[in-house]
C-alpha cells in the first residue's frame, strides 16, 4: 500500500496557485493546456477513486474544471482529496478492476493514480511557474512504478518516449523523463 495523500496535497496546492490567466498556457503534456490538464486530473481523480471504492462507474459526471466559471478549484481539489482518502483504505489495493477495457490488479491501478498526481502535478506546476516538491518515499514509489510499468504499459501512447537524463538526476526528474518530459 502506498500513501497517495502527499501527492494529492501537493496537487491541491498547485491547483490553488493556478490563476485564471494561466489556464490557456501549454503544458509539458503537449496535447493539453493547463485547463485541459486540470480537467483530466479531475476526471482521473474521480475514476481512480471509483476503482479504489470498487465502483469504477462513478467518474461519469462532468468534471468541475470543464466549466472554469464555477468554483472549479474547490471541485477539483475535492476530487483529488477524495482520491487520497479512497486509496488510504487497504481494501482498495486488493482485487482487480476492468476500467475502460483495461483489466489490472488494483495494486497497479493505485500506482497509476499516484503517477497521475505526481507527473501531472509537475506538468501543471511547471506550466504555471510553481514549485513542486514531494517526500522521497512518494517519489521512490512513483519511480519504481513508472520504471517498470511505462515501458510495458497495456495501452500504447499514454506517455511520450523516454527522455535521457544524467545518472545523478533527481528522482522527480527521472520520473518525468521516463514519461517523455524534458525536466
Amino acid at each position: 500500500m502506498i500513501d497517495l495523500k502527499p501527492a494529492c496535497r501537493q496537487m491541491i496546492d498547485v491547483l490553488a496557485g493556478v490563476s485564471d490567466e494561466q489556464l490557456t498556457r501549454p503544458t509539458r503534456c503537449t496535447e493539453y493546456t493547463v485547463r485541459d490538464l486540470i480537467t483530466h486530473v479531475d476526471e482521473a481523480s474521480r475514476g481512480f477513486s471509483g476503482i479504489a471504492r470498487k465502483d469504477a462507474g462513478t467518474a461519469a459526471a462532468e468534471p468541475a474544471a470543464a466549466n472554469p466559471g464555477d468554483d472549479w478549484r474547490g471541485g477539483v481539489a475535492e476530487s483529488v482529496r477524495a482520491l487520497g482518502d479512497a486509496w488510504d483504505d487497504p481494501a482498495a489495493w486488493q482485487g482487480r478492476t476492468d476500467a475502460a477495457g483495461v483489466d489490472l490488479p488494483n495494486d497497479t491501478w493505485g500506482k497509476v493514480a499516484l503517477t497521475e498526481m505526481v507527473v501531472h502535478g509537475w506538468d501543471i506546476a511547471r506550466a504555471t511557474d510553481q514549485p513542486f516538491d514531494l517526500p522521497d518515499d512518494t517519489l521512490r514509489a512513483c519511480y519504481d512504478h513508472v520504471a517498470a510499468f511505462v515501458p510495458n504499459a497495456p495501452v500504447e501512447g499514454l506517455w511520450g518516449p523516454a527522455v535521457e537524463v544524467p545518472t545523478d538526476a533527481s528522482l522527480l526528474d527521472r520520473i518525468v523523463a521516463i514519461t517523455g518530459r524534458h525536466p
